[in-house]
């Protein structure tokens, strides 16, 4: 079933005026021109954002774009706002700024909505059904994008999306290595099986964009070196990743730009080396 229309509203939160092209139909796959640019956009940009929490911003008018195509990465140290500012670029609440999706200002739009239109994110703690098969998992977030229905499938009622959310999971599966899992629950699997897991099931939803949140937790050298031959695939075929991470030989190898953050703000940005040699990023963080 298409999602319904948002429709322009006020929000007491926000500093500045709300837009008329707020209004987002999630189920549809028309190209929409970037507000600003007057062209198509892909990938993911924001602008101004703020996050408070009382008198504290957390996020302090952050400005970020993570083209289609490659890896953007934002390291620092802790209490930075990384984590904050990847919950507001995934669906949390914004205080102030705008945040566009492949050229639509998703700024308003929950979680689940910015799913449905291409943003896919994989968590900090490994995030996954612990009772559900590695195929089920997968199935999950693929029939969330493609608007597969449960209740048809356990009904044997025809399903058009059905056949690619399929087709989906199997490629998901087999790219990532896993179908030898397909059928073991998550709960059974060791950690670096399950970043992989998760990494699966984002990518089983057909993603424009990918948000990684410290993606190499748990991992052993072999598997980080795995996660970055992946990384680099995924951003040659076309996707916008967002990788938050701390391991600095895993973002100095796999990004194409890097951004510092600090105390809310970011304060550094370039490539991998114009970071190394920054002055302000290794007073903050390196």
């Amino acid at each position: 079933m298409n999602a319904p229309s948002e429709s322009t509203r006020s929000d007491p939160h926000d500093d500045g005026p709300t837009r008329a092209n707020e209004t987002v139909n999630a189920a549809s796959g028309a190209t929409r021109s970037d507000p600003h640019g007057g062209g198509p956009a892909g990938g993911l940009r924001a602008e101004g954002i703020v996050r408070r929490f009382g008198g504290l911003r957390a996020v302090d008018g952050v400005d970020l774009v993570v083209p289609a195509g490659a890896v953007t990465a934002v390291i620092g140290p802790n209490g930075a706002g990384k984590s904050t500012l990847f919950d507001c670029l995934a669906g949390g609440r914004v205080d102030a700024g705008r945040v566009y999706l492949d050229g639509r200002d998703v700024t308003r739009l929950p979680a689940h909505r910015r799913a449905r239109l291409g943003l896919a994110r994989t968590f900090q703690v490994v995030s996954v059904f612990p009772s559900l098969s590695v195929v089920d998992n997968l199935r999950v977030a693929a029939e969330n994008r493609n608007g597969s229905s449960a209740a048809a499938r356990l009904l044997g009622l025809p399903d058009p999306a059905r056949g690619r959310t399929r087709v989906a999971v199997e490629a998901a599966l087999r790219r990532l290595a896993l179908t030898e899992h397909a059928h073991t629950p998550a709960g059974e699997l060791p950690v670096g099986i399950l970043r992989m897991v998760e990494l699966a099931r984002a990518l089983a939803s057909s993603p424009s964009v990918l948000l990684l949140d410290e993606p190499a937790s748990g991992l052993d050298d072999a598997q980080t070196d795995r996660l970055r031959h992946e990384l680099r695939a995924l951003a040659a075929d076309g996707l916008a990743i967002l990788l938050v991470e701390h391991d600095m030989d895993l973002v100095f190898g796999v990004a194409d730009t890097v951004h510092v953050m600090a105390a809310g703000r970011i304060v550094a940005a370039g490539t991998p080396d114009e970071i190394r040699a920054d002055e302000r990023a290794r007073e903050v963080y390196l």
